[in-house]
């Protein structure tokens, strides 16, 4: 897993059936530092997170689908949850 910012939003209107109603959301992976890590990336949102929120993502195919229940779908990374706080101790 890994921590990410949300960015903005991506509206489709078409997609894949399986992801019908599915939240698509552009996100930034960070470091533990806060600083941008890598390309930001499209995931789908589980978590009804929204722009500036710190979240947890999975960037693995096979996790994203089983987090999502969407079975095998195009999936690639998934937001499974909102951070409230890190502590790094």
């Amino acid at each position: 897993m890994l921590i990410a910012r949300v960015l903005g939003s991506l509206v489709a209107t078409q997609k894949n059936e399986k992801l019908e109603g599915a939240k698509l959301l552009l996100v930034q992976p960070l470091d533990l530092r806060g600083e941008d890590k890598g390309t930001s990336v499209l995931a789908i949102d589980s978590v009804d997170a929204g722009v500036g929120d710190r979240v947890l993502l999975v960037q693995d195919g096979r996790a994203a689908q089983q987090a999502l229940g969407k079975g095998v779908a195009a999936v690639d990374a998934a937001i499974l949850g909102v951070i409230d706080a890190v502590e790094l101790h």
